[in-house]
């Protein structure tokens, strides 16, 4: 099975940012996202619970410096970072990959992050009755 983030150079509209030893960050032309991008670890592996010590080691460096990169390109005034896990935790893409969003006090949705969503009541769980 073919996996974009095993080759990331394949995709014409992505950039190598930056990179370590174990991982790298991607960034695409963003509409609306603008200035995010993701930290894949180069050795595939499907959710972020299969890092090994090293990787995880390797991806908070390069965070440290991706945040660095986006601000003084960005000037944001805040962050989501995250991992989808699973299917039904959003995942599209099985290879873990780290998701870095820069945020800016004049968005339409400033101030709400993942949880303000998930929080919704028409996301509340329909429980099975149990026997």
């Amino acid at each position: 099975m073919y996996c974009p983030f095993c080759f990331p150079e394949k995709d014409k509209e992505q950039s190598i940012v930056l990179s370590n030893e174990s991982c790298l960050f991607v960034q695409k032309p963003q509409p609306v996202l603008l200035g995010s991008g993701l930290i894949i670890p180069k050795s595939h592996r499907e959710t972020i619970f299969d890092l090994t010590p090293q990787e995880w080691q390797a991806t908070f460096e390069l965070l440290q410096q991706v945040k660095g990169l986006i601000d003084k390109e960005y000037q944001p005034q805040a962050y989501n970072v995250g991992w989808n896990c699973g299917h039904v935790g959003g995942q599209e893409i099985f290879h873990a990959h780290m998701h870095v969003i820069p945020r800016f006090k004049d968005e339409p949705l400033a101030g709400k992050g993942i949880r303000h969503f998930l929080k919704q009541p028409s996301n509340q769980r329909v429980r099975q009755n149990e026997s």
